[in-house]
């Protein structure tokens, strides 16, 4: 293969998975689940007094918009909580701007207001709620005695150490007055739909945004466990500690009735996912499923994806290599970057080592359009990546053990840029080989 033709195949191959990529974030379009899942109960939202209208996640505009359209001259309140990038106007409504991935004054807000909606609802009302990703951070409303620095201080302490998401929630539900299942609670005798847009392994709706509405899955126990396990039990704040210890010899409330309520998972990985195999298929490249939930340490993920395409280079003919999930990175540096980026750097240096005999690209990107505190989705490398960056004067693996793979892959030109998309499901990963 000349040069001319093998950079016209990078080029090619690189489209096709933006392209693919794109048809992903599509796939779990939140104005098109939201109306598919109302328009098969009109005849409640007809039959209710009133809607007491709550919307929180990345995707909560996008959700309350498409729901006013079912909702009518019935709504009675609305309440709209959502992060900065993903603002949009909705008439007649304030959307309130929470933190994330940490919470902030913003959040503190919006969980207020949604207690105060909540509990305005009567027998007669259906209150409708439309959850999405990234609801944990960006609604806050910690228990009596706990301050927003103390929520900080324990969300940032999760993140960094590299616990996975259900084991973060597990943790946050127990210092909240609306996770694990206590927004439910609020909203007792009342008919209560909550339509989810889902970001975790099995569409947990116990796990999704912390499970305001669903029965929890975990408790204390299972919190102290993971608070062991990654060595910050003893470096919690002291209130955070004496919560902890009240609730272990008992003191929990009793366990609710959640039968006034209806979780619909109506978006989710695995429906991007499927999206994503069926468009490669369509361009004739074989598929194979690296994983249902590709999860871990991101070093473990990339070695077990390269391994895979190291195999699936064997074969003839286009191939693609697909994976959905949520990886996990423990941060030891002070860089800039996020899980998506750095799997993709990853990845390229293993094939530095041990390069794939055929022309590939590969893409890691979060649906959502931001892969950590960055504006970037991810990352789209190829096997000319680590060269450019190089080339350039950047060194990959000293940016890698500073967890700094923003500005390596900024100079190789291999960010992933796609702006926020108003939906969350989270990651997408995608191989492409000739």
């Amino acid at each position: 293969m000349s040069l001319d033709s093998s950079a016209s195949t990078w080029v090619e191959l690189r489209m096709q998975a933006f392209y693919l990529f794109r048809q992903g974030i599509a796939a779990s379009s939140p104005e098109a689940a939201v109306a598919s899942a109302l328009k098969a109960r009109e005849s409640d939202i007809a039959a209710a007094r009133g809607v007491i209208l709550i919307a929180l996640g990345k995707a909560a505009c996008l959700m309350a918009g498409t729901a006013l359209r079912f909702v009518g001259d019935k709504l009675r309140s609305a309440c709209v909580v959502t992060n900065r990038e993903n603002v949009l106007d909705i008439e007649g409504i304030e959307v309130i701007v929470g933190g994330h991935p940490l919470p902030d004054e913003g959040s503190l807000r919006g969980g207020s207001a949604i207690e105060e909606a909540a509990r305005s609802a009567t027998p007669d009302d259906l209150v409708l709620l439309l959850i999405s990703g990234g609801g944990s951070a960006l609604v806050c409303a910690p228990v009596l005695g706990i301050s927003l620095a103390d929520k900080v201080t324990l969300n940032e302490a999760l993140v960094r150490c590299g616990a996975d998401i259900s084991e973060i929630n597990a943790v946050r539900q127990i210092f909240s007055r609306l996770k694990g299942g206590r927004l439910a609670e609020l909203t007792s005798g009342v008919r209560t739909l909550s339509l989810i847009l889902s970001d975790v392994p099995g569409d947990d709706v116990a796990t999704i945004a912390s499970g305001p509405t669903a029965k929890p899955a975990t408790g204390v126990s299972d919190a102290i466990i993971t608070l062991r396990s990654h060595n910050l039990l003893q470096s919690l704040p002291p209130i955070l500690r004496r919560r902890l210890e009240d609730l272990a010899a008992g003191e929990d409330r009793a366990c609710a009735s959640f039968n006034h309520v209806e979780n619909v998972v109506i978006g989710s990985n695995a429906i991007s996912l499927q999206r994503v195999m069926s468009g490669a298929e369509e361009r004739c490249f074989r598929v194979i499923k690296a994983a249902d939930w590709l999860s871990g340490d991101v070093s473990e993920a990339a070695l077990a994806l390269h391994r895979l395409a190291l195999l699936a280079a064997r074969h003839d003919g286009p191939v693609a290599i697909v994976a959905g999930g949520e990886t996990t990175v423990r941060v030891r540096g002070s860089g800039r970057g996020g899980r998506n980026q750095e799997l993709a750097l990853r990845f390229a240096l293993l094939n530095e080592r041990q390069p794939i005999p055929r022309p590939w690209v590969f893409l890691s990107g979060g649906t959502d359009g931001r892969d950590g505190p960055t504006d970037a989705a991810g990352a789209l490398v190829d096997s000319g990546s680590t060269e450019r960056m190089r080339r350039r004067g950047c060194k990959p693996e000293a940016h890698l053990s500073n967890n700094d793979s923003y500005p390596a892959l900024a100079t190789s030109g291999d960010l992933l840029l796609t702006g926020p998309t108003g939906t969350n499901v989270a990651d997408l990963q995608i191989l492409l080989m000739q």
